[in-house]
C-alpha cells in the first residue's frame, strides 16, 4: 500500500527543476487553463472525491480517495493511508502498519492538487487544444500536454468542464506507455473546515511508530 500511495502522489508531482525550453501553447488552451487556475485559487478551500485507475481492461485496478486543500495545505486519504501537508511538513499515516513518517517536502515537487498540472503547463509543457467530447453527459474540452523535456511522461490529457471551470478527469501516459487515470467528482468549495483538518496531532498516534526523515 505504501508503494501504491507513492504512485498516486507521483501522478501529479511535477519537478520544478526543468531548464527553459521553447514552448508551443495555443491561445484557446491557455485561456481555459488560466481561467480554471484562477477559479481554484479564488476558493478558501476545496474538496473532491477521486478514483485512481491503472492498467487497461481486465488487468486494471481502481482505488478511491478523498482530497482537501486550502491552496497552501492539503489532506489526502486513499487505501487506508492518509497524507497531510501542514504547510511545513508532510505526514504519511499508515493505519494498517501503525506507522507515521514525517518529512520535509521535496523542493523539486509540487503537492498533490489539480493545480499541479494547471500551474506547471506554463513552463514544462507544450500545450494543444484537442477538441470536445462528452463524459457522463457532461461536455468537456480536451487539452493535451506534452513535456518539453524528458520527465518520464509521454503526455498528459486534461478533461475540463469549461463553463464550471473544473478539471474532471486526467489521463497520464508514461514513456513506457503505462496509463494512469484520475476521475474527479463531488466537488465542494468554501466549506467551514476545522483548523485541525490540516494538522497532525501526535497524541492520537501514541501506539504508532513515528519516524522523522
Amino acid at each position: 500500500m505504501k508503494n501504491f500511495l507513492k504512485t498516486v502522489l507521483a501522478l501529479t508531482f511535477m519537478g520544478s527543476s526543468f531548464f527553459a525550453h521553447a514552448q508551443t501553447i495555443d491561445n484557446k488552451s491557455k485561456t481555459i487553463l488560466d481561467d480554471i487556475t484562477r477559479n481554484y485559487k479564488s476558493k478558501k478551500n476545496s474538496y473532491f472525491k477521486f478514483s485512481y485507475t491503472t492498467g487497461n481492461g481486465k488487468s486494471s485496478q481502481t482505488q478511491t480517495g478523498i482530497f482537501y486543500s486550502d491552496n497552501t495545505r492539503y489532506k489526502l486519504k486513499i487505501m487506508g493511508i492518509e497524507q497531510i501537508f501542514d504547510g511545513n511538513k508532510v505526514y504519511n499515516i499508515n493505519d494498517e502498519d501503525k506507522e507515521v513518517t514525517v518529512s520535509k517536502p521535496n523542493d523539486n515537487q509540487m503537492h498533490f492538487s489539480p493545480l499541479s498540472y494547471l500551474d506547471s503547463y506554463k513552463k514544462d509543457y507544450n500545450v494543444s487544444y484537442s477538441g470536445k467530447k462528452t463524459i457522463s453527459g457532461i461536455p468537456v474540452d480536451i487539452i493535451k500536454m506534452t513535456p518539453v523535456k524528458n520527465n518520464g511522461l509521454k503526455n498528459v490529457i486534461l478533461y475540463i468542464n469549461t463553463p464550471q471551470k473544473k478539471l474532471i478527469k486526467l489521463e497520464q501516459v508514461s514513456s513506457n506507455n503505462d496509463l494512469a487515470v484520475i476521475n474527479i467528482s463531488n466537488y465542494k468549495e468554501n466549506q467551514p473546515l476545522s483548523p485541525s483538518v490540516f494538522s497532525f496531532d501526535k497524541s492520537k498516534y501514541q501506539n504508532y511508530l513515528i519516524t522523522e526523515l
